[in-house]
């Protein structure tokens, strides 16, 4: 290889390094072209699938700042580089070793951190990230149905409250003037007790006619 094409391919790879989300490599020693492409398939249009030579990879690495790739450079070498969801990538490279053994996983670097085969599968173990997303949303949405309902009790209680108090004024009108109607009623029994004592008061005057009379037919008899 001309050293300007060597250059252009290490330059490649490592950017490829740097842009992607994680990387994962692997020995495709044995897989036929066809299932290549099957696998290549399987990782879905967020992760590149590329054969690359182990010397160039190791420049490559080195490139973009990734220590420790050596050892894992060896034999007939393929790195998945990732650009999407990471879990779903490396539920697809263990899928696919499962039904091809001939796929060796033997490690791969994530944010900078080199993992080995084992902690790639513990990732595809986990769960992807739209259903992370869909149950953070779904606890979102919960604690929202929650504070809406703590926030509007008291109005639904207010709101039970006036419909109460519309079917009870409907009944005695009078509750809408603050109970008023019963009140007048007792405001006006002390003008009748006064009418009753009326006649009381009156009988001083009786008594005083009576009086003059009696004087007057002393005067008679005079």
């Amino acid at each position: 290889m001309a050293r300007a094409d060597k250059q252009a391919a290490v330059a490649e790879i490592a950017e490829s390094f740097s842009e992607s989300a994680g990387a994962v490599l692997t020995e495709y020693r044995g897989l036929t072209v066809k299932e290549l492409q099957d696998l290549r398939r399987s990782l879905g249009a967020n992760a590149n699938y590329a054969v690359v030579k182990n010397t160039l990879a190791k420049l490559a690495a080195k490139e973009a700042g990734i220590e420790g790739f050596d050892e894992l450079l060896t034999g007939p070498t393929a790195i998945a580089f990732i650009k999407g969801d990471v879990v779903e990538a490396a539920k697809g490279l263990r899928d696919f070793a499962k039904a091809n053994p001939t796929l060796v996983i033997k490690g791969g670097v994530l944010d900078g951190a080199l993992l080995d085969a084992a902690e790639i599968g513990k990732l595809a173990d986990l769960e992807s990230r739209e259903v992370l997303l869909g149950k953070l949303a779904g606890a979102m949405l919960a604690s929202l149905s929650q504070a809406v309902y703590l926030l509007n009790a008291p109005l639904a209680q207010a709101a039970r409250l006036a419909g109460a108090l519309e079917a009870k004024a409907q009944e005695d009108p009078s509750i809408l003037a603050g109970g008023a109607g019963t009140p007048v009623a007792a405001e006006e029994a002390p003008a009748a007790d006064e009418a009753a004592e009326a006649p009381a008061d009156e009988a001083p005057a009786a008594d005083d006619a009576d009086a003059a009379a009696s004087d007057e037919g002393d005067t008679a008899e005079a």
